[in-house]
């Protein structure tokens, strides 16, 4: 077996070098990454072969990185290695890199802090509200430079853009409309369903009618066209102007001098404002036509007889209540429909994932605001 001595000499003309000189390690050299290789070997071969009194010499060291410095840790250990550590030998950076790899390598295995799961619960609420609250602060701000835009344009007619909105309004409301009334048909057909087979315990079934006006009225027509527009249209503004984005379209259009806000946000919105209270229109008067339909079918209620109850006893301010609250809908749908184009990154993935926040939170702020319209007119008793 060859002795301590020759394994030195062996690798005498090494770059980064240990030797044996008399009770002490001489590690002398380069100990950086491009020699890791041949000093492993040498380490590897005198690892076990000196005693642990063997001290270390590092007067000869030139250069050391992480890599070596892992090294040394490995052949003496990490308390001799910080008890040779010698600022008058050393330089600053050379002394702070050795000792924080040795106090690295003595706390062994890192194990990654517990967790506390409700410190972690409520961090992450945190982080959903700072989120919702960044959404909120740049739809408010979207919302105020669609307004500056729109009052600036208004007075002034030559920057009227007639063909965009007439397509707006032709996309957005004529070619929904068929989807609005079938669907509020069908639910206004639900609705007379259900409030007959609950009325009939009570002897109440000629209330259907008051139920199904006062539904449609107030909450299912405007509802069900805004929840309709918002996965429809807003998906369909926001895939616009996400490709747009995407084609660098919104950069040319400002190196035009034009305004993208005027140009694309602005016909968009007021095509929706326009279109809405209209769709809501035709989705009252199909859900009533399907109550109809029903009360005449099951309940034997003549559709005189229902529009006379209708005239009766649901007054006009039902129907206000229900049309006022189209054009706000309208236009935060339109709104959030178009931000969400301007947010996509550049890809397709970001298209489709603003697509469908755009739906999302359209839907939900639809529902939010019907909620709190609703509480606030039953306080108000209209």
């Amino acid at each position: 077996m060859a002795t301590y001595s020759e394994l030195s000499s062996k690798y005498s003309n090494e770059r980064g070098i240990v030797e044996h000189n008399g009770s002490a390690l001489v590690v002398s050299g380069n100990w950086t990454l491009p020699y890791y290789a041949s000093i492993k070997r040498q380490v590897s071969d005198l690892h076990g072969k000196h005693s642990g009194a063997v001290k270390l010499d590092l007067n000869q060291l030139d250069r050391v990185d992480t890599a070596g410095a892992a090294l040394i840790v490995k052949l003496v250990g990490a308390e001799a290695l910080l008890a040779a550590l010698d600022s008058d030998v050393l330089a600053e950076e050379q002394l702070q890199l050795l000792k924080a790899v040795a106090q690295a390598m003595t706390q062994g295995t890192y194990q990654p802090p517990s967790i506390n799961p409700v410190r972690q619960f409520l961090a992450q609420i945190g982080q959903k509200v700072t989120a919702i609250a960044r959404l909120v602060w740049i739809l408010a701000g979207f919302i105020g430079q669609t307004l500056a835009t729109l009052f600036y344009i208004l007075p002034r007619p030559r920057r009227w853009r007639f063909t965009p909105f007439v397509a707006a309004v032709h996309d957005t409301g004529l070619n929904a409309l068929p989807i609005v009334a079938l669907l509020t048909f069908l639910v206004g057909a639900v609705v007379a369903f259900l409030g007959a087979t609950v009325l009939d315990d009570f002897g109440a079934t000629i209330y259907t009618v008051n139920l199904v006006a006062f539904s449609f009225l107030r909450e299912f027509g405007v509802l069900l066209a805004a929840i309709l527009l918002a996965g429809r249209t807003a998906s369909s503004f926001t895939a616009q102007i996400g490709s747009m984005k995407v084609n660098e379209e919104l950069d040319a259009i400002r190196t035009l001098g034009l305004n993208p806000v005027e140009l694309l946000v602005v016909p968009r919105v007021l095509a929706m404002m326009l279109s809405l209270p209209v769709l809501t229109f035709v989705g009252m008067i199909s859900g009533m036509v399907g109550g109809a339909m029903v009360c005449a079918l099951v309940l034997d209620i003549p559709l005189t007889q229902f529009m006379a109850i209708v005239e009766r006893d649901i007054a006009l301010k039902h129907f206000l209540v229900g049309i006022g609250k189209a054009p706000v809908f309208a236009f935060l749908i339109a709104v959030i429909g178009c931000l969400e184009g301007f947010k996509v990154a550049g890809s397709a993935q970001s298209v489709g994932e603003h697509t469908t926040s755009s739906v999302v939170q359209s839907i939900f702020m639809v529902i939010l605001l019907d909620s709190i319209a609703a509480l606030f007119f039953m306080e108000m008793g209209w």
